[in-house]
């Protein structure tokens, strides 16, 4: 079965039993770098999978709070270069672009860590409109949607290597799911293509399959989530968020059980 963002490699399986191993064909999540490029200004290199880029495109410029909205975000390109990595040319609105300038020269001026100084730590830091309440969304429907998650994660079931993020409506009815080897990566897909398909992302609720630490929190305030449920643990840092924020956060979410902290 060929799954774009998959490839295939040949493996040996060793036994712990002794027994004789044996020669397999094995599909491997795609990992490569990913140059992104905004306004003729180089951005970031991210480690993701090269598939749904232009989502990822938008997304990422989402929930970056480059632009505040997707008619600001232009267009993107993507392309193999050599090595194995991709560049991503993102073209923004002219006014969207102004502050771009000013975040990628204080990204030159940051250390290897990318948290050094004081006004890099309050940008991380920084305050964030409330999440206003969103649709009702019952318990059920979180345990809904986390049993049908595994039937919508194509590049997950043949690599068991690929982080998903997926858009439910308050039922619990799955709607969109976008996967990466990265769990950031993966939201942020899942924001662009919301995005390109006209869906606001505070008329439901997001399930990832990923530990939720501080970033996916932020991510999920960004984007006016008001419910995210995630299939590990959280972070300290990203139960203090959400609480501050408004958000009703959801972990170690299985079939049966979930946690509300």
């Amino acid at each position: 079965m060929t799954v774009d963002g998959a490839r295939d490699a040949v493996a040996i399986e060793h036994f712990a039993d002794g027994r004789e191993a044996r020669s397999l064909n094995r599909s491997l999540v795609e990992e490569a770098p990913v140059a992104i490029e905004i306004n003729g200004i180089g951005y970031a290199v991210m480690m993701a999978t090269p598939a749904d880029l232009i989502d990822y495109a938008l997304g990422f410029c989402l929930s970056e709070q480059l632009i505040a909205a997707p008619d600001e975000f232009v267009s993107a390109q993507a392309a193999p270069v050599a090595d194995g990595g991709w560049m991503l040319r993102i073209v923004l609105d002219a006014p969207a672009a102004g502050p771009l300038i000013d975040r990628a020269r204080l990204r030159l001026a940051e250390g290897s860590c990318g948290l050094c100084g004081i006004e890099s730590l309050e940008q991380v830091m920084r305050p964030l409109m409330p999440v206003a309440a969103g649709p009702a969304v019952a318990k059920a429907a979180v345990f809904r949607a986390a049993t049908a998650l595994g039937d919508h994660q194509a590049l997950g079931r043949v690599t068991r290597a690929a982080h998903a993020a997926a858009f439910c409506d308050p039922d619990g009815t799955i709607r969109l799911v976008r996967e990466d080897v990265g769990r950031h990566n993966a939201f942020d897909k899942l924001l662009g293509a919301l995005a390109q398909a006209g869906i606001d992302p505070a008329a439901g609720f997001v399930v990832l399959t990923a530990r939720c630490s501080f970033e996916l929190v932020q991510k999920a305030v960004i984007a006016r989530v008001s419910v995210l449920a995630t299939i590990s643990a959280a972070s300290t840092l990203a139960v203090d968020q959400a609480r501050a924020h408004g958000l009703t956060l959801y972990s170690l979410v299985r079939d049966d059980s979930l946690l509300e902290i």
